[in-house]
């Protein structure tokens, strides 16, 4: 049988054009994103997030002060960006005006530069209750979500039963189907977990009160983005949580409720796959996660608390410790192959220093077997073992490093080895907090 040609067109859409960059968390979030999505925005004209919600928490460190970012995107820092939530985001409305009013006291101009999907969903009151409820019922099976209401909110948006941003606008239409989306509600919140119910009239009111403070923001974003692509203007999508914790390819059921791989930004933007061109997958030099699941690679309890005092491994939006463990080769390369990253930018470098022994996880151990891959079933990735390989430490303090030829050469040979061993390469070194402490390693 001939082989079928693969096909690109000579011209793509617009012309030549600057290049379209996506963010992307390649291990179970927290892995650094807001700072190189900061630090690349300084190329681009346009900075979107595209899934997720007010459950992110992205954290930039410039000229001594710190940022948190729950929605807004991180590249809002830069003057002259323009920002977009699209509408794969579900928009906490309360969350966001607070942000904005936050941001706005520390100087930062928002209103000017922040455009809202009217097609994102609303993240309503009753989607917080019946998160913290489902995760109390739960007990020791608790999945470990930030209780902000994310879950609860994609669950309405896939039976069809959730609000819109647009429909803030459309006041009668709103309060008619909050009317029943509440019936629903307090039907779970009141008879299966024993919780009081909400008013709807109260919600709305709250809700309907607010309208008028977002919609200068609100629009179209599919169509706003796809003219300034189209102009020749270009884009930094922003993701949320990590590959990990992907609804599709992440460690299910302790996953966020969100497309967080590369899949997700299509959707999420409304733009077609041919505006993508680089796809950077975000990676500590080491792997956390918070909450709950199988982690093979967590280190023991006395040395995860060292290694979360060093990195400062405290959640942006929960403040909870994060699960702390060693490099997980097959759980990247599964993130590197999933996504398609061109390159990964690797953070906290610095943490690692002056460890007599760096463990590497190369794969796992069932039983008698060894397997490289990483498993797509719960129990089987519970069971796994990690078959570790240890390279020798370095000292000295990384934080002043600006180019690869100042780190030690034993952390060189780690970078060399994780590049090779994952099939991309390593674009970007991270050795401290500071947007100033990142260098190519080209």
């Amino acid at each position: 049988m001939p082989q079928i040609p693969y096909w690109k067109p000579k011209v793509r859409l617009g012309g030549p054009r600057k290049k379209n960059i996506v963010i992307i968390g390649a291990q179970w979030g927290d892995e650094g994103k807001a700072k190189m999505v900061d630090v690349l925005t300084e190329g681009v004209d346009l900075v979107a997030r595209y899934q997720g919600g007010s459950n992110a928490g992205h954290t930039v460190v410039t000229g001594g002060k710190k940022f948190v970012f729950h929605q807004i995107p991180s590249g809002i820092l830069h003057s002259g960006k323009q920002c977009v939530i699209g509408n794969g985001v579900v928009l906490d409305p309360l969350a966001l005006l607070e942000e904005i009013e936050v941001l706005t006291a520390a100087g930062v101009k928002v209103r000017d530069r922040l455009l809202i999907s009217n097609r994102a969903h609303l993240l309503m009151p009753y989607h917080r209750l019946l998160d913290g409820a489902s995760e109390l019922r739960k007990g020791s099976g608790k999945i470990g979500t930030t209780n902000r209401g994310i879950g609860p909110a994609y669950m309405d948006k896939m039976a069809r039963i959730g609000l819109k941003v647009a429909d803030l606008f459309e006041p009668a239409y709103f309060r008619q189907k909050l009317t029943t989306a509440v019936k629903e509600k307090n039907f779970w919140l009141k008879g299966y977990f024993g919780q009081k119910g909400v008013s709807a009239g109260k919600i709305a009111d709250q809700y309907l009160k607010l309208a008028p403070k977002i919609h200068p923001l609100v629009t179209d974003t599919t169509q706003y983005l796809w003219a300034r692509l189209r102009a020749g203007d270009n884009l930094l999508a922003e993701g949320a949580q990590g590959t990990l914790l992907d609804v599709d390819f992440g460690t299910y059921p302790y996953v966020t409720s969100s497309s967080a791989s590369v899949g997700g930004v299509c959707t999420g933007l409304g733009i077609g796959p041919q505006w993508l061109d680089e796809i950077y997958g975000v990676a500590k030099a080491y792997t956390t996660r918070v909450g709950e699941g199988p982690f093979p690679s967590e280190m023991d309890a006395a040395f995860a608390e060292k290694i979360r005092r060093r990195g400062g491994e405290y959640g942006a939006t929960t403040g909870r410790p994060r699960r702390c463990g060693w490099l997980d080769l097959p759980a990247l390369k599964f993130a590197c192959r999933i996504n398609g990253f061109t390159g990964i930018l690797l953070t906290k470098l610095d943490v690692l220093s002056y460890l007599r022994t760096i463990k590497l996880c190369v794969g796992y151990r069932i039983g008698n077997r060894v397997i490289g891959d990483f498993p797509a079933g719960l129990q089987e990735l519970a069971r796994c073992k990690p078959v570790y390989r240890d390279m020798k430490g370095w000292e000295g303090d990384l934080s002043r490093a600006s180019k690869l030829s100042d780190l030690p050469g034993e952390a060189r040979r780690y970078l060399d080895y994780v590049e090779k061993a994952i099939g991309v390469p390593i674009t970007w070194v991270s050795v401290g907090p500071d947007r100033a402490q990142i260098f190519p390693k080209a």
